[in-house]
């Protein structure tokens, strides 16, 4: 059984994710001063519980999308919500709401799945 991961170190891997993704949006010649649509993905398989979370996210000023399922590749289902923020693409700024959005899915026992944008000309 893996143990699991401190904030800091779950932090860290977000970081050096983020800092992997931003890398790669520009290599591959997207806009470095464009505004992205920031998406963070967060799931669980409670609907009530994910509701509360969305309603959390919500209430901290940011928008969330509809709840919506999601079949993995085992077959079972999770239900899943995005946390969307339009932004530069700022590595810091980014990993100031990565932070805010672990802490809170954790509080609520629920899984932050990272985050993805889409290329900007």
């Amino acid at each position: 059984m893996e143990k699991a991961l401190s904030l800091e170190e779950l932090l860290a891997e977000y970081r050096e994710e983020t800092e992997e993704i931003v890398e790669a949006i520009l290599e591959d010649g997207s806009n470095p001063d464009a505004v992205y649509m920031i998406e963070h993905h967060l799931s669980c398989s409670d609907f009530d519980v994910l509701e509360k979370a969305a309603v959390a996210c919500f209430k901290k000023g940011y928008e969330v999308t509809d709840p919506e399922e999601c079949e993995l590749e085992d077959g079972s289902i999770i239900l899943s919500f995005d946390v969307t923020v339009e932004m530069n693409l700022d590595e810091e700024a980014i990993m100031e709401d990565v932070e805010k959005l672990v802490i809170l899915a954790q509080s609520f026992s629920i899984d932050y799945d990272g985050w993805g944008t889409y290329p900007e000309e």
